[in-house]
């Protein structure tokens, strides 16, 4: 059993019935089959997280849970073949998206979800900057997730990509004066201002 993280390969690929088999208290990912520490998330993070969370959270109680938000710690376990049935030791790669909203309930499960949300939303820090402009990014255009917004807390600002013909086009930079509403939900209108305020 493994209960150290220092304890593994890190050159190593693992797939998702490894990751269930570890026993230790550091958070983190696999990305196609690589080990990702995740750091622990600053003020800024966390308060952005909160205010978008609080927006989404409210929207989708009004409109009768359509669609159900989560936020981290929360296994998003990706796959990018059709099987009728996904084994844990077919599967390389389990983010823990920021925020995700997921409309397809068959894809919950106990152990979180399995297969693309339908929107997610990365936050930023200095020690996930290439994880998610670079890797998360073309992970969830490979898997199809429809919606995917990177925010800049210290910038304060929000990338919005949608998937048009599998590849992700910008729909959008948006800063802290600006209004933001996701494609998925075009009567959802976010300001920004407020979810900056803090920071």
């Amino acid at each position: 059993m493994i209960t150290s993280l220092s304890n593994l390969d890190l050159t190593k690929q693992y797939s998702y019935a490894d990751y269930l088999a570890w026993q230790f208290s550091e958070r983190i990912e696999l990305l196609k089959g690589y080990v990702r520490k995740m750091a622990a998330p600053t003020p800024f993070h966390q308060e952005v997280s909160m205010e978008l969370g609080t927006y989404f959270k409210n929207y989708l109680d009004s409109m009768g849970k359509l669609c159900k938000l989560f936020a981290a710690p929360f296994d998003v376990r990706l796959y990018t073949y059709a099987k009728s049935a996904v084994a844990d030791k077919d599967i390389y790669t389990v983010v823990q998206p920021d925020l995700c909203v997921i409309c397809d309930k068959s894809k919950i499960d106990k152990r979180g979800c399995l297969g693309s949300p339908d929107f997610i939303i990365e936050i930023l820090s200095e020690s996930n900057l290439k994880t998610d402009l670079q890797d998360k990014y073309a992970l969830y255009e490979e898997n199809g997730v429809g919606e995917y917004w990177i925010v800049f807390p210290i910038e304060k600002m929000i990338q919005k990509f949608l998937l048009v013909d599998n590849k992700y086009e910008i729909a959008g930079i948006f800063m802290e004066h600006n209004t933001i509403s996701p494609t998925l939900f075009p009567d959802l209108v976010i300001d920004l201002q407020k979810v900056f305020e803090d920071i």
